[in-house]
């Protein structure tokens, strides 16, 4: 497997999960290597040959969601197919891979202690204020509730890249009690730097989800800091996607 990352968490054994880089790929220009983004401007060719790799290092299928920084969160089947609108997903079926797309965003993977159900989210700063985290938890509640999860946070925009205006420390700090931990000066006035994987540790333990592993908010997880490894649209504009996928063997 290409210099991707397998998340290291205490996952039953019948839970699989990785989270792809830029690495292993067949894009070119500025989508350099796995981008597996088909509404980004990549050529199709190259996108679909991608998604194939992505689909042989699996040994599942995944299901591309369009993603719109909202909280719905779409139950798989063997029967879905790509483009649903969502920004989770969900499955008890195996075989079938829940699958994030992200650039700087956080892509957040549970499985409960049994690995009867898997899931996926994408954590933007709408999507997160939104409830898309607390939607997802939700998903598990007839498993035996939060206190059974475990998620693991991959790659995202770090605090130190991560500029925010008044509006969305304004919107956390009113949804969560300690929100304003995660928000620091940028220096302009209304301007702060804010902590995106930080935040959201705080709204899953807030869920009840209190096992949390990956993304410490170091520069390693950091998407704009680490070009060779990692798609960003906030350094580059013009980016391709990595994706996080979790499935049932």
């Amino acid at each position: 497997m290409p210099d991707w990352l397998l998340p290291d968490w205490p996952a039953p054994a019948a839970v699989r999960a990785l989270c792809s880089t830029r690495a292993g790929g067949v894009s070119t220009g500025s989508f350099q290597g796995l981008n597996l983004g088909a509404h980004v401007g990549d050529e199709p060719a190259a996108v679909a040959a991608n998604r194939v790799r992505l689909r042989e290092a699996t040994g599942a299928r995944p299901v591309f969601l369009q993603q719109v920084h909202g909280a719905d969160v779409l139950p798989l089947g063997p029967d879905t197919v790509d483009g649903a609108t969502a920004d989770a997903c969900t499955t008890t079926a195996q075989g079938i891979a829940c699958t994030i797309m992200v650039a700087d965003c956080l892509p957040v993977l549970f499985t409960d202690e049994a690995g009867r159900r898997v899931a996926a989210a994408h954590a933007g700063w709408r999507g997160l204020a939104a409830g898309v985290l607390e939607h997802t938890v939700e998903a598990f509640h007839a498993e035996g509730g939060a206190s059974q999860l475990v998620a693991w946070l991959g790659p995202c925009i770090g605090p130190d890249a991560f500029e925010v205006g008044d509006e969305v420390r304004a919107a956390f700090e009113d949804l969560c009690p300690g929100a304003n931990q995660f928000f620091r000066p940028a220096g302009p006035p209304g301007k702060w730097m804010a902590d995106l994987a930080g935040l959201a540790r705080l709204r899953l333990r807030a869920a009840g989800v209190e096992r949390l592993y990956g993304n410490d908010s170091s520069e390693a997880w950091c998407t704009v800091h680490n070009p060779l490894r990692f798609f960003s649209h906030r350094r580059d504009r013009v980016s391709g996607r990595f994706a996080a996928c979790i499935w049932r063997d």
